[in-house]
């Protein structure tokens, strides 16, 4: 029988969506107002679904305490209150879209949950735009 465990978390973050190679006034024309040199923020939401099969011993799919500790140390720890362009290494060179920034995430849990889960996230960058991401 599969099931989906869910946890939700928050995080602040501020970024600027260009690319280096472009001129102002191109990134200008492609992001818009997200071009910013000044940056821009956002208050993420995120979801972090895990879907599997429930251990027969414990009733569980996965302790909830686990996947809390590992969206704080992976996601939260080194996102929240930070200018991602600035300083989240993963984005030195990567665009910190809200598609990449899932991405990004997807991939730091994956190295933490057992691969007999299923990892799906959903990042809400404002409350009407969101992505979904369901893995490699």
């Amino acid at each position: 029988m599969k099931i989906t465990a869910c946890r939700t978390a928050h995080f602040n973050a501020a970024h600027r969506l260009y690319r280096k190679d472009w001129s102002d006034q191109k990134n200008k024309e492609i992001f818009g107002k997200c071009s910013n040199p000044h940056y821009h923020g956002h208050n993420y939401e995120l979801i972090v679904a895990v879907s599997g099969e429930i251990d027969t011993e414990t009733g569980y799919l996965i302790d909830l305490k686990i996947l809390k500790e590992y969206i704080r140390t992976e996601v939260e720890d080194p996102l929240d209150h930070k200018n991602l362009n600035e300083e989240v290494p993963e984005f030195k060179e990567l665009n910190p879209t809200v598609e990449n920034i899932a991405v990004v995430i997807w991939r730091k849990l994956r190295n933490k949950l057992p691969v007999k889960f299923d990892i799906e996230i959903t990042l809400y960058e404002t409350p009407r735009n969101f992505v979904i991401y369901k893995g490699e």
